[in-house]
């Protein structure tokens, strides 16, 4: 069986790169083999700006914030012949936002893999928990090295505890007594009573805690000295240098305690740090808050049977339980001088001290929890063997739809129409209101009412008519923008804005839910109807033909608007006759924003019309951006980092929710005219956009607000929740709701298209 690591992993000095050489050789021992004959592969993690001399386990780096080489790993670890992998999670050795590069890896992966959960957090960011929950649904197993954290991943996480595993942190095998005489690190302190603290140093080590209360335990034994061992946190040199150690340093002189504090500023081995720990009279972990769910020095400490102190934290409450070590308060310097005292006074409760850390540290050695981790990976890959390939179908794992919940939008609007923007999920009156967000709400009650004939959402709809009959000028036009006291913030809005309008109205005419409001719909469309031919942008004539495309199927037989639709969509098929060539299928010199609106124009007039010139476009350039949008397994649209230069590479961020909405409606479109189910599977996959399959594979629908995330930018999510984010959620979930009534469901298998498929 060969094994994949991913993680950090020395010479990184690092607690999980310690951790990752120390699992990988003793399940290498179990495996009764060495790390070099071919069972084994390192993934390595640096930090940013950092390189390492690695051995020959290490078989691929990976740079921390460079999301290519997440990619390149999962190709690596494919072509290495693995069989399984395990990952070591902790949020800050992975790039992106909280680490979130980690899911281009894992969902890269073709073989399975198991994760060591390193940092589970009580409070976790929205991102945070989504991170821990995606790894967790897609590993075969998961380790954790505590109860806490078992209750943790239940309970706040909502992950299943079937496949959670319980292996307590390893610690060495060696017996530190083999170091030679000339090792030996304690020679200045001969005769002292040592106190000790090790690991990277940071302000949550509570260290001063410990200075705090010297001068009470010095009062009763002079002779004690305090030493601190370890390097300064790579991540707090890069910020703040030594201030940390420099403070500790002056702390320790103004309670003139400065010559019995020792920092040993170094990284040292493992075989040195248990020669420390089998020496030392008493190790204190005195770190500053409850949230450290797994403690590698503390584990370490209770490995070598030493004498433990330590505050509170949930890791320390568990490993220390029974006896097997001594609590004192967070920052409570006297209660640990009392019990420092206490324990250096009385040596037979120092030495019981020891000797049940000594005891339940037998259980907790490397051998062991190799052997556990063995157990677990092979029986992965004996399950993994029987799964059948099958290569002729796809099967659409579009992940479970989110109840219909309008509370986002609801939250979002008031009497006068629908904010424009939020600050994450709390409207930004600052920003007031826009025509285009209010056409697309307008929209969406339209379709919530037809589908659920809810009496709350028929409420929504003269807010929003409203609105936009506010916004019309008097010779027709509409104005864009309106700020949160009504005022008006220009005289003529675009012709994007007077188009979105148009759909809006449009499809009120079609589906109105009684004749008041069309009526009210027909006076606003004939208002506007003068400009109709006057429009040159083209998305604003795309928008337009969609609205009296849905005009027409009310009245079909109105020759002027018959006439206002073939001139418009000839401006469209003029313009992709005058851009298209044999490799760029589209109608400008570049693909910028909302681009499938224009095949789906074509396509709704193509409905009307029978026109096949407006057919072969509309298919034509929905295959292109197609193909540009499907570079990879999931929906990638055009980001809006300089647009798509025909000849120039494409962007990959920002992306966009609009750009999804309307590859949704595109697909659902072309299922319509040609009624085959392959427009269909295309159209699952662009919603799953929403849901998680994106570049970041981080879902940008937010299930606690009901709103959707503003866009995918690079490494992170846009966690605020405007108007325009939500609606295109909300929009291409009716839609695909309602795909999913005629008969092919999320789960059902369908052929891939072929290629005359993809193109009609």
């Amino acid at each position: 069986m060969k094994i994949a690591y991913i993680a950090s992993f020395p010479p990184r000095e690092c607690g999980i790169a310690t951790f990752t050489q120390n699992l990988m050789r003793s399940i290498g021992g179990n495996l009764h083999t060495d790390d070099s004959s071919g069972h084994t592969t390192v993934i390595a993690v640096n930090d940013t700006g950092m390189e390492y001399s690695y051995g020959p386990e290490v078989g691929f780096t990976i740079t921390q914030e460079r999301q290519e080489d997440y990619y390149n790993a999962a190709g690596f670890i494919h072509n290495s012949g693995a069989q399984v992998c395990i990952l070591q999670h902790e949020f800050g050795i992975f790039g992106g936002e909280s680490g979130a590069y980690i899911l281009s890896l894992l969902n890269s992966l073709r073989i399975p893999f198991i994760v060591t959960f390193h940092t589970i957090l009580k409070e976790p960011t929205w991102l945070q928990k989504i991170i821990i929950q995606k790894i967790a649904q897609n590993a075969a197993a998961i380790v954790v090295m505590s109860h806490k954290a078992i209750t943790f991943l239940g309970n706040i996480y909502e992950i299943s505890t079937e496949k959670i595993h319980l292996i307590e942190h390893g610690v060495p095998d060696m017996i530190p007594e083999n170091l030679l005489p000339s090792e030996n690190l304690l020679q200045p302190y001969q005769n002292r009573r040592i106190l000790f603290t090790f690991g990277l140093l940071n302000r949550n080590k509570g260290i001063e805690t410990v200075i705090r209360a010297l001068p009470k335990i010095m009062t009763s034994h002079p002779e004690v000295v305090y030493i601190v061992l370890g390097n300064t946190h790579p991540g707090v040199i890069r910020t703040s240098g030594e201030e940390y150690r420099d403070y500790l340093k002056q702390f320790a002189d103004e309670l003139e305690v400065g010559n019995c504090v020792h920092f040993i500023d170094r990284f040292v081995t493992e075989a040195q740090l248990a020669y420390y720990l089998a020496h030392v009279d008493i190790y204190i972990s005195p770190y500053l808050n409850e949230a450290q769910i797994t403690s590698g020095t503390l584990s370490y400490a209770i490995g070598a049977g030493a004498a433990v102190l330590s505050t509170p934290y949930w890791h320390a409450q568990e490993l220390l339980e029974n006896g097997r070590g001594i609590l004192f308060g967070f920052k409570d310097s006297n209660q640990l001088a009392e019990k420092i005292n206490g324990l250096l006074n009385f040596p037979n409760h120092l030495d019981a001290l020891r000797k049940r850390a000594q005891e339940y540290g037998q259980r907790m050695k490397w051998s062991r929890s190799g052997k556990k981790y063995l157990q677990i990976l092979q029986h992965i890959v004996e399950e993994n063997m029987l799964i059948p390939v099958n290569n002729t179908f796809s099967v659409i794992h579009l992940p479970s739809l989110p109840p219909f919940d309008l509370s986002h939008v609801l939250r979002l609007t008031d009497s006068t129409g629908i904010i424009q923007h939020a600050k994450y999920g709390i409207p930004n009156l600052k920003e007031g209101y826009c025509l285009d967000d209010n056409a697309r709400a307008l929209i969406l009650g339209i379709m919530a009412y037809r589908r659920y004939k809810s009496p709350e959402i028929l409420q929504l709809l003269p807010v929003y008519l409203s609105f936009i009959h506010y916004m019309q000028r008097k010779e027709g036009l509409f104005r864009n923008f309106l700020d949160f006291s009504r005022e008006f913030k220009e005289d003529v809005g675009s012709e994007d804005a007077f188009g979105r309008a148009i759909w809006a109205i449009g499809y009120l005419v079609r589906y109105a839910p009684n004749s008041a409001y069309r009526e009210a719909a027909l006076e606003i469309f004939r208002q506007a109807e003068p400009h109709f031919t006057s429009l040159h942008h083209l998305r604003g004539i795309a928008n337009t033909i969609i609205g009296i495309c849905h005009y027409l199927c009310c009245f079909p037989t109105d020759e002027g608007l018959l006439g206002f639709l073939s001139v418009l969509s000839r401006k469209l098929t003029d313009a992709f006759r005058l851009h298209a060539s044999e490799t760029w299928q589209w109608f400008e010199e570049k693909m910028n924003y909302d681009n499938g609106i224009l095949p789906l124009a074509l396509l709704h007039a193509y409905e009307i019309t029978e026109e096949d010139y407006s057919k072969k476009v509309a298919f034509n350039s929905l295959q292109f951006l197609e193909k540009t949008c499907f570079r990879k397994e999931w929906f990638t649209p055009v980001g809006n980092q300089g647009w798509y230069v025909q000849g120039g590479s494409i962007p990959l961020f920002d992306q966009q929710a609009i750009e999804t909405m309307a590859m949704v409606l595109a697909y659902n479109e072309a299922y319509h005219i040609t009624r085959k189910p392959s427009w269909l599977h295309k159209m699952y996959k662009c919603h799953a956009w929403f849901l998680g399959e994106n570049e970041l594979h981080i879902p940008l629908f937010d299930w606690e607000t009901c709103g959707c995330c503003d866009g995918l930018q690079e490494g992170r999510i846009n966690r605020n929740q405007g108007a325009e984010s939500t609606l295109a959620y909300w929009i291409s979930h009716l839609t695909v709701t309602k795909a999913m009534e005629s008969g092919f469901g999320l789960n059902l298998q369908l052929p891939l298209p072929s290629q005359e498929e993809a193109i009609l």
